[in-house]
């Protein structure tokens, strides 16, 4: 008779082979329907994630169905140093993105952001990437929404809420005192500071703009930081997941070892 934390492994199995399907699909998906370097950079990671656990799956429930203690050691091998790995993962999300927060303004309905507010480590990473990156952010034309507004009038604006990526890229920073022309078109005047070096790197040509400031890569961070967060929390959910079936795993591997030892005495 089949006992029941093998019954529970094979379970858990089927369940994330067949999420490992429309994983696959979105990966193959992306690659086919990419128009931006982002895209193409995220389509062969999402690929390798669902083969991954498809491969996990497959031996996890071979080993248990099955009764192939070998396989069912490999699985829970594998299981070991993935729970490991999310944990460290996890700890290091919620270190790094500790760091770093929008600049609420007086009279303005969105924030600005500095880029040496946040983590060392991440705007490392950013600065090591940026010609991409930017060439990204400019392909997802991420200031069409602003471009539509063209008419919108200057009080309407600063009270316009606005994304940490249309904030940083999209309008010069709010020590330029540049004066308004529409949501994308600014001017110098008279009492227009520079010492801010984003003022320099600000542009009217709707390819440039401010995606050369640091306030653009400001606004990533903050972007990157609110989605490692998530990212973060719902590693944790899944962490509790994996350990539970993993706890059902070694009840499985026990169960073949003893089964198999039994077989031995009794031929």
């Amino acid at each position: 008779m089949v006992r029941l934390s093998n019954n529970l492994v094979g379970i858990l199995n089927i369940i994330t082979l067949l999420l490992s399907i429309p994983i696959i699909g979105g990966g193959m998906w992306l690659s086919h329907q990419a128009n931006t370097e982002c895209e193409r950079f995220l389509d062969r990671p999402v690929i390798a994630l669902g083969v991954f656990i498809l491969l996990v799956s497959i031996a996890g429930l071979i080993g248990s169905c099955c009764r192939v203690s070998w396989l069912l050691w490999v699985y829970l091998l594998v299981m070991f140093l993935l729970i490991v790995l999310l944990i460290c993962f996890t700890i290091f999300a919620f270190v790094v993105t500790n760091k770093g927060a929008g600049e609420v303004l007086s009279e303005r309905g969105y924030k600005e952001y500095r880029f040496g507010d946040y983590s060392h480590w991440l705007q490392k990473r950013v600065n090591g990437n940026w010609n991409r990156i930017r060439s990204c952010l400019v392909d997802s034309r991420i200031c069409q929404r602003l471009l539509d507004d063209n008419n919108t009038p200057v009080e309407d604006f600063y009270r316009k809420h606005l994304s940490a990526l249309q904030s940083g890229c999209c309008k010069p920073s709010n020590d330029c005192q540049f004066q308004y022309v529409n949501p994308t078109n600014w001017t110098q005047t008279p009492t227009s500071t520079m010492r801010n070096p984003d003022c320099s790197a600000w542009s009217n040509d709707q390819n440039v703009l401010c995606y050369n400031c640091e306030a653009c890569k400001a606004g990533l961070l903050d972007n990157i930081k609110s989605d490692w967060k998530k990212v973060a929390i719902i590693n944790t959910v899944f962490l509790v997941f994996l350990i539970i079936v993993y706890s059902v795993g070694c009840c499985a591997f026990r169960n073949n070892r003893e089964d198999n030892n039994g077989w031995k005495r009794y031929p």
